[in-house]
């Protein structure tokens, strides 16, 4: 398929869609309620300092809750999170139905079954098109290297094979 950057965006969605990528839920605890987002656009960015990004569309009506805690908990998603994805990632509903979570003492809200969880501040924000590329500074970090992340390819969830 050969088309132009004017194409339909469905045709660049798709191209897209050709990278495989991780999936992280955003979460935090705002006015005593969990609220999170799912986010297939995240990348490392710097070791020092400590920085990660994640790409978030304007239309998003979950960031401007999450942009103004304290910290913001970034969980990558296990291998056994595809519906945890779909929830985080839906419009209506409850987000967090059948999920374990922990909450840090800055309200952080992390996933139990993840790969790896960073509690983050925001450090700022660039545009970018129709989205937000948000840097997150990491201020804490923990690893669980037992559990394989969740990938995200071609539109649906996917598992790593050894």
């Amino acid at each position: 398929m050969k088309a132009t950057a004017g194409a339909d965006p469905r045709d660049l969605r798709d191209v897209y869609g050709a990278f495989p990528s991780g999936v992280v839920g955003l979460c935090a605890v705002v006015d005593g309620v969990p609220v999170g987002m799912a986010a297939s656009s995240f990348v490392a960015v710097s070791l020092d300092p400590p920085l990660v990004a994640v790409c978030v569309q304007h239309t998003s009506t979950t960031w401007p809750r999450l942009r103004e805690r304290p910290v913001v908990g970034v969980s990558v998603l296990g291998e056994s999170h595809d519906l945890a994805a779909r929830r985080l990632a839906a419009k209506t509903g409850d987000r967090f139905e059948g999920l374990t979570v922990a909450t840090t003492d800055g309200g952080a809200l992390l996933i139990d079954g993840a790969s790896a969880w960073l509690e983050c501040t925001v450090d700022r924000e660039v545009p970018a098109g129709d989205h937000m590329i948000v840097l997150l500074r990491i201020e804490a970090f923990e690893l669980e290297r037992t559990i394989a992340p969740l990938v995200f390819h071609s539109s649906g969830f996917r598992r790593l094979s050894a």
